[in-house]
């Protein structure tokens, strides 16, 4: 999609958390940096991915905007969770013309809501004489008019939806340049969601969201050792001294227990790969992590030692120019992982 300025379109990512803007310019292997935001929002604003605080929402995306100095008019931001359902078919080999006469109906097998209520879209991934790989995804027509609203009453144009796993996988493309053979997984942890992406090259094999985020981290802390919401997340980002009488033996084992769930369903998605593929010589190679959730102390470590592959963060802006003069190097640092998807959805407004 051809936005006709350079600048004036930011990617605004809109968390069950928190809100984080990015703009960027420049062309895309030579990207600059020119502002980023993140807030948080109250607790219960969006619920399973719907904005119950219309208002709230729109609020702090003009605080982003007015305290982070982000003048974009015009916002790329995505989608992800249970409303989003995205499919790699495989089809016969065919025309394009073809493919667009046929979509719908190839789509309505895998889709599980009436096409009439979605919002569909394609890709064709790969063709060979025998068969035609496509990317279909399709979201629920109410969860975008929820998005859109939300952005319209905040002053600004929202000119494309995107799927927040496809976002992520734009972040590790420009940034990391895989080779066609590297095989990753992605993996972004949101406070409600986690977004797992099987990517080789440049190309996404398998994608799922599951909803089990850093907030049962705090569920869990709150509930055990009755804090309040407040001492729960400083004990789960490794800030212990905050709450005097509690032991780290009485959190390692609360903690253990919601990443062994983590764990889990990152395996249970590789084996579902694994059960709708007949290639059985992809392995992954190694996982990198963002979002909220990837900060939690020894998280990271514990993965890696649960799923034998090696655990890094995944840096947005790696091979992006950051001016230090501009942007604080320590603020950036603490920020990073939150930001992935944000600087996804940006890549797509350049």
């Amino acid at each position: 999609m051809l936005f006709g300025k350079k600048k004036g379109v930011a990617g605004l990512d809109i968390g069950s958390s928190s809100i984080k803007m990015v703009e960027l310019d420049g062309k895309p292997n030579n990207l600059n940096l020119v502002s980023l935001g993140f807030e948080n929002l109250p607790g219960d604003t969006i619920i399973d991915g719907q904005i119950m605080e219309l208002n709230v929402v729109s609020d702090v995306i003009q605080s982003v905007c007015t305290n982070h100095q982000v003048t974009a008019e015009k916002v790329v931001t995505g989608v992800s969770g249970h409303s989003v359902i995205i499919k790699n078919i495989v089809l016969p080999p065919m025309s394009r013309e073809e493919l667009e006469e046929s979509i719908d109906w190839h789509a309505e097998e895998h889709i599980p809501y009436d096409l009439a209520d979605v919002s569909l879209d394609y890709q064709v991934t790969d063709e060979t004489d025998d068969s035609t790989n496509v990317l279909i995804a399709a979201c629920k027509r109410e969860r975008i008019d929820n998005i859109k609203q939300a952005i319209q009453l905040a002053g600004k144009q929202p000119v494309v939806i995107d799927v927040d796993t496809f976002a992520l996988q734009n972040c590790y493309e420009a940034n990391y340049l895989p080779e066609p053979d590297d095989v990753v997984t992605l993996l972004n942890i949101g406070a409600s969601t986690m977004n797992v992406n099987i990517v080789k090259g440049t190309r996404s094999l398998f994608s799922r969201d599951i909803t089990v985020g850093g907030s049962q981290f705090t569920d869990v802390l709150q509930r055990s050792l009755g804090l309040n919401f407040q001492q729960a997340e400083a004990v789960k980002r490794g800030v212990s001294d905050v709450v005097e009488g509690i032991e780290e033996k009485a959190i390692e084992p609360l903690m253990n227990n919601v990443t062994e769930i983590v764990a889990m369903e990152i395996q249970k998605t590789f084996d579902f790969y694994r059960a709708t593929t007949d290639d059985n010589e992809t392995q992954v190679q190694k996982i990198l992590i963002s979002g909220g959730g990837s900060k939690l102390a020894g998280l990271r470590e514990e993965l890696s030692q649960r799923l034998e592959l090696p655990v890094e963060v995944l840096d947005p802006f790696r091979n992006i120019k950051v001016d230090t003069k501009k942007f604080d190097p320590e603020y950036l640092n603490e920020i990073v992982p939150e930001m992935a998807v944000a600087v996804g959805l940006a890549i797509r407004g350049v």
